[in-house]
């Protein structure tokens, strides 16, 4: 417990690595931006495209962190995370647009030069430099100084060769489209008149400027002057992921403060430190000896937990923090059966070594049972559920792990150190009540009303609610679509307040009717609205941060398009159905082979 708890602390290295401080945290602990791109159009995009695609975006998203990721879900999906960014609303405005790739003419029809070779001397004295624009992009494109867009080439790819007299060359050979091939012979006919270069300028700086040597009327061309052919197919993968084709539409995105992260991880240690605490006190002055044995083992798990987050390399996140704080006490929940069992073993005259023994023997079914369901349920959210609780299923299925391991191991030897030591008289463990037994068997009718009485009200109640709000259930935001901000203002603010002086502005930007959500015991508000657009969300942040003077870390925002929704929607019922289903067949395999072992 010590050892384990070290590690968690400090880590193996000195440096942390492999501490609480070393686990991966997904962005809603840590801050950032998530987002769900999908293809715009009904056709399955080319695999080539969406490799390129998310090698653009990935070239992208690195200029913000470089620990951002970008990854396809399905065929027709990209998942981009951005950790620890702030301008949120700025990387969701320029990410995933197609024709980032220009080419440039070097001088405008009035002479003057659209980018410079700007050269100077390092720090060893060696001379470097870089071409650089003379204008801005809106300027070049109101002179007419920009000639192709990356939408008119078709495909580039690195080529070699050799020469008549042998000698390998490398080069770039750009394939234009139809309507590309009528530009590019122009701008090359220009160029070659003058005997000028065609800068071609990607994500803010030039990644070629060529000179034309020759009027190109093909659509063909090669770009000559790489040294290696890595050089050459990166440029060539610039250039094609510069004039891809594919339009992507927002599906989800997530932005959330690092401010927020942290306090979210806050208020949950001090969530789980108050539940540990509890359940300790709980179970010592419950069952003594044995609470204290449990207790400890509750330790070991919560450390054992910590380190294999770390050693799986799992992602934490806030539903996979409710995972942990939920598991703490199912991880005591197998002691309770088991110390129960011991304390009737006592009651009935045995001794306190074999009640022990009997009473982990005794309870090992009833916590296999309940833990397989358990697990169950957590499996099949994994394989099925949303994104959004795969992190709880995660945490929750190596809680379940964990918690069988300490109950049935290391809290039986604690119990035999404890006895060792001394601990055998029956006082220090307990002994079970004689309690009157209740024949439940016979009011079986009652409960059989009551059931269905409760059923059938509940049915009522979502046919009311149907049509009183159009929907069976209370949908959240998952389910329903749209936009979701959270904000925490500086100072506490009552409903008569928020929507007097609040919910004007914010409907005002929303264009319609907005729900409003207050978090207890915090100054946290959540507006709910149908979609807003990336232009909205920036001019509600702005509001928020003008006129009530709000911290642009202390607003969240969460969209989610319909598709989504009723994405989740499905894929929520499928998965309460198949665990249903698969417990029910563990459970009815159970009971056969009960059966089973007592005929025999």
């Amino acid at each position: 417990l010590v050892g384990i708890g070290f590690i968690d602390l400090y880590g193996i290295d000195g440096k942390g690595k492999g501490s609480a401080s070393d686990i991966k945290l997904g962005l809603d602990l840590a801050g950032g931006v998530s987002i769900t791109y999908q293809v715009v159009g009904d056709e399955e995009p080319d695999a080539t495209d969406m490799s390129d695609t998310i090698g653009k975006l990935q070239k992208r998203v690195e200029q913000y962190s470089t620990e951002a990721v970008v990854y396809q879900e399905g065929a027709d999906r990209i998942n981009i995370e951005i950790p620890g960014v702030s301008d949120a609303n700025m990387i969701l405005q320029e990410l995933g647009k197609p024709g980032a790739l220009y080419f440039i003419a070097e001088t405008s029809d009035d002479g003057v030069r659209n980018y410079n070779y700007a050269s100077a001397l390092d720090a060893n004295g060696v001379e470097v430099g870089e071409w650089v624009l003379t204008k801005t992009l809106e300027e070049l494109q109101a002179d007419g100084s920009i000639k192709l867009v990356g939408t008119d080439v078709k495909d580039a790819q690195a080529k070699g060769y050799r020469d008549d007299y042998g000698n390998q060359n490398i080069v770039v050979e750009l394939l234009m489209t139809d309507e590309g091939t009528v530009k590019f012979a122009e701008a090359t006919k220009r160029a070659f008149s003058r005997g000028e270069s065609l800068g071609i300028y990607y994500d803010g700086q030039f990644v070629s400027v060529p000179r034309v040597s020759a009027v190109i009327a093909n659509g063909s061309a090669i770009i000559e002057g790489q040294t290696t052919f890595e050089e050459a197919e990166n440029l060539a993968s610039t250039i094609r992921i510069g004039g891809l084709k594919l339009e992507l539409e927002e599906l989800h995105s997530k932005v959330v403060g690092a401010q927020l992260g942290v306090e979210a991880i806050e208020t949950s240690l001090k969530a789980g430190a108050i539940g540990f605490v509890i359940v300790v006190v709980f179970m010592v002055a419950v069952y003594y000896v044995a609470g204290l044995a449990s207790a400890l083992a509750l330790a070991l798990y919560v450390v054992l937990v910590v380190l294999l987050l770390n050693g799986f390399g799992m992602t934490l996140t806030l539903s996979g923090v409710a995972g942990i704080i939920l598991s703490i006490g199912m991880a005591v929940d197998a002691n309770v059966i088991i110390f129960a069992r011991i304390r009737e073993e006592i009651a009935e005259g045995a001794g306190v070594l074999n009640a022990i023994k009997t009473g982990f023997d005794k309870a090992l079914s009833a916590i296999v049972d309940g833990n397989i369901t358990t697990l169950i349920a957590a499996a099949v959210l994994l394989m099925l559920g949303p994104g959004t609780v795969k992190g709880f299923a995660q945490t929750l299925a190596l809680g379940i792990a964990l918690s069988m391991f300490t109950a049935l191991v290391v809290t039986r030897l604690l119990l035999s150190a404890f006895y060792g030591l001394g601990f055998k008289d029956a006082k220090w463990y307990g002994t079970a009540k004689t309690h009157k037994t209740v024949d439940f068997l016979s009011k079986k009718n009652v409960f059989f009303i009551v059931s269905l009485a409760l059923i059938v009200a509940g049915f009522v109640v979502m046919g009311v609610n149907k049509a009183t709000t159009g929907d069976t259930l209370n949908y959240s935001l998952e389910f329903k679509g749209g936009t979701a901000t959270t904000v925490t203002f500086n100072e506490s603010r009552t409903l008569e307040q928020i929507n007097a002086e609040v919910l004007p502005h914010v409907e005002k930007i929303a264009g319609g009717a907005v729900q409003i959500q207050t978090v207890q015991n915090s100054n946290e508000v959540i507006f709910k609205s149908s979609t807003l657009s990336v232009e909205q969300r920036e001019a509600l942040d702005k509001m928020f941060m003008e006129q009530f003077g709000v911290g642009e870390s202390m607003i969240t925002s969460e969209t989610i398009s319909s598709t989504i929704s009723d994405e989740m929607k499905s894929d929520t019922i499928m998965a309460v159905a198949v665990a249903i289903v698969f417990m029910l067949i563990y459970i009815r395999i159970r009971v056969i082979f009960d059966l089973v072992l007592v005929v025999w």
